[in-house]
């Protein structure tokens, strides 16, 4: 950790990762329901 309290750095690193796992998550979601609207019987 910064122990000279400059934390700025680490709080901007850390919001970045934080938004890449929310698209992330959501990227997945949609593609994960895709796939099963394309393998569900019936769909065509």
């Amino acid at each position: 950790m910064a122990g000279n309290g400059d934390l700025k750095p680490h709080e901007k690193t850390y919001d970045g990762l934080i938004g890449m796992l929310k698209w992330g998550a959501v990227a997945c979601f949609i593609i994960a329901f895709f796939v099963i609207w394309l393998i569900a019987p019936g769909s065509k």
